[in-house]
């Protein structure tokens, strides 16, 4: 909240200057109309800026490596390409992706990260906070770096306990 407080500081300053500017060029404008424009600009920048949401806490309960893709090379040369060689063997190697299970209070979260380049490990049995935006999660764990980093679900699971809380009783 403080950096969109002070974002529209900045902007009213600007505003204040280009309208005081623009006011002696139109001989002058009353003082209470003048501060009633710059009221409704504060008003409105503060209803449009919105604020994140806040963090849900989970727990870290394990991390698998999971099957997510197949590498492919040719084993062909460059001079087997100019001569015509046809050696039609290729090197595959499985690539493994981290998966992670994210228990909270109601649902078990299935989760890989985005960038599966440079996947962070992360700490198994650890408390993390996350925030759902859109269709990717965004998590962080304090005693990594409390750095946020965008997260895959892959799938969700409601918890055995919390669904017995929700059937109805007869």
């Amino acid at each position: 909240m403080r950096n969109n407080s002070v974002a529209i500081g900045v902007v009213a300053a600007r505003f204040g200057e280009t309208f005081d500017s623009l006011s002696t060029s139109l001989g002058g404008i009353s003082m209470n109309y003048k501060s009633l424009i710059f009221a409704s600009i504060v008003l409105s920048a503060t209803a449009y800026a919105k604020e994140p949401k806040a963090y849900q806490s989970g727990k870290l309960l394990q991390m698998d490596s999971v099957q997510c893709g197949v590498d492919e090379k040719d084993a062909k040369s460059f001079t087997g390409e100019i001569i015509g060689t046809d050696s039609g063997h290729k090197k595959t190697q499985e690539l493994l992706c981290q998966e992670y299970l994210l228990q909270t209070e109601r649902v078990i979260y299935r989760i890989r990260p985005k960038d599966a380049k440079h996947p962070v490990l992360l700490p198994v049995g650890d408390q993390a906070q996350f925030r759902l935006n859109k269709d990717k999660m965004l998590m962080r764990v304090e005693d990594v770096d409390n750095k946020e980093r965008e997260y895959i679900v892959v799938s969700m699971t409601p918890r055995a306990d919390s669904t017995a809380d929700a059937r109805p009783v007869r």
